[in-house]
């Protein structure tokens, strides 16, 4: 019997590296495989992983936080109760009759 074939674990900097020259398209996908030793439909699948993400990396730098809206009501409202607990303490120990 023949030994089984032990799975090569590639670092993410190799996959990048290896997807990225993909991506740029200078080379075919069958010339950076045979290059790299990777077979040339998972050169393929990091290239398409590659373009699937790259609009992550500049999500958030700018604009709006749609998480902040959510939550800036809620801070309001608790800084309100804050204030007037506050207010009502000061109004006691000044001998100011509320009303």
């Amino acid at each position: 019997m023949s030994e089984a074939k032990k799975r090569k674990v590639h670092t993410s900097e190799f996959k990048a590296k290896v997807g990225l020259e993909a991506v740029r398209g200078v080379k075919t996908i069958n010339e950076i495989g045979q290059e790299y030793g990777v077979h040339p439909v998972q050169v393929g699948q990091w290239k398409k992983a590659i373009q699937e993400q790259a609009k992550t990396l500049f999500e958030g730098k700018r604009g709006p936080k749609p998480l902040a809206a959510h939550r800036e009501p809620e801070l309001l409202y608790s800084e309100i109760g804050k204030l007037k607990v506050e207010l009502d303490w000061l109004k006691k120990k000044s001998g100011v009759s509320q009303s």
